[in-house]
């Protein structure tokens, strides 16, 4: 994902996972939406960050770490390996079937493609400028890579890792997720959109406008109720029903949203925003929907996983200095990172 201040972004990918999704928003019994930091994990490394992905076979997070992708421990934050050679690291997708995951390098607009069980790198193909968002999609079984730049989708052969096909989208792709039925669908940043895309025909196949919602970034998808939550950089959550194409409904969210994800088992919708909070939304019907609980994180926490077994929800940050002098290049900087202190943040109910 981009930020505000076209930094590399960390994600949390809903879109990727191929397991089949029960419940509802509706089915929340109880206080499930109180949730807190309940620990602070070090990292440490430098680098930024982008998407958080959880390997809910193996129990361990994917982080992408501007050169490489960084494999921990979600219980105690040990670092069980890496994946290397990436060039402004972004998303990850990961394919339990052919036993391959797959990382993009934003700047150089490729797609690494490893091995799950030792992380190795065996292959590498050609997407589009500012490969950013990733996801693999269990209906067509194919990766879809949302290159910025280029306001395209590229599709990768997961068992070969080549690419085999591309789909224009009419603007800056953000952040995708499967429907698990062949149906794809994409945040547009730059023209306020959801796009749909047809995954085994690899085209678009409808698209809507999200307003009021502007530059929207992160997205979550409820299956079993056809919601579609977009995390939009004007502080609201627009909430899409997916089956009309049309906007429902619309709750005030933080500054700097960069994740959203959804929980089938508690019915709660989250958001993750850079200003330091997490905003969980839960459905009163159909077309009404309310914030339940502002959660204080982290400055910088903007992006998020969700484990739907535990219903713990990682995110990561870490402390931040004052910016360096602006350039002709760079006339607006982003604060400099002080070294060391990247920290995930694993919070509970």
């Amino acid at each position: 994902m981009r930020s505000p201040a076209h930094g590399w972004r960390l994600l949390l990918p809903a879109g990727i996972c191929s397991a089949v999704v029960v419940g509802g928003l509706g089915a929340q019994t109880g206080p499930t939406h109180e949730y807190h930091v309940a620990r602070q994990i070090k990292l440490g490394g430098d680098g930024r960050w982008d998407y958080v992905v959880l390997d809910s076979v193996s129990s361990r997070l994917f982080i992408a770490r501007q050169d490489r992708v960084m494999v921990v421990d979600p219980t105690d934050g040990k670092l069980l390996g890496e994946v290397r050679g990436l060039d402004g690291a972004h998303g990850v997708a990961l394919d339990y079937t052919t036993h391959h995951g797959f990382a993009t390098s934003g700047r150089d607009g490729t797609v690494l493609m490893f091995d799950l069980k030792t992380l190795q790198v065996i292959g590498r193909t050609r997407a589009a400028a500012d490969a950013d968002a990733i996801l693999y999609d269990p209906a067509s079984k194919h990766v879809f890579v949302f290159n910025g730049d280029a306001h395209s989708a590229t599709v990768i052969d997961p068992a070969s890792g080549q690419s085999i096909g591309s789909v224009a989208l009419g603007g800056r792709p953000e952040f995708g997720v499967s429907a698990g039925d062949g149906k794809l669908y994409v945040d547009i940043e730059d023209r306020a959109e959801i796009v749909e895309i047809d995954a085994a025909a690899q085209k678009v196949a409808r698209r809507w406008s999200l307003a009021p919602c502007t530059k929207p970034t992160g997205l979550a998808i409820d299956r079993a109720h056809h919601r579609l939550f977009s995390g939009c950089h004007n502080r609201v959550m627009a909430i899409s029903d997916a089956t009309t194409g049309r906007v429902v409904a619309t709750v005030p969210i933080g500054g700097g949203v960069d994740g959203d994800d959804f929980d089938p088992g508690t019915g709660l919708a989250f958001s993750s925003d850079g200003e330091g909070t997490l905003t969980v939304v839960r459905e009163e019907s159909p077309t009404k929907y309310r914030v339940v609980s502002t959660v204080p994180t982290k400055r910088g926490a903007r992006t998020m996983a969700l484990d739907p077994r535990t219903h713990r929800i990682f995110t990561v940050t870490a402390e931040f200095g004052p910016p360096p002098a602006p350039t002709e290049e760079q006339p607006h900087p982003r604060p400099t990172l002080v070294p060391d202190t990247f920290t995930l943040l694993v919070l509970e109910r």
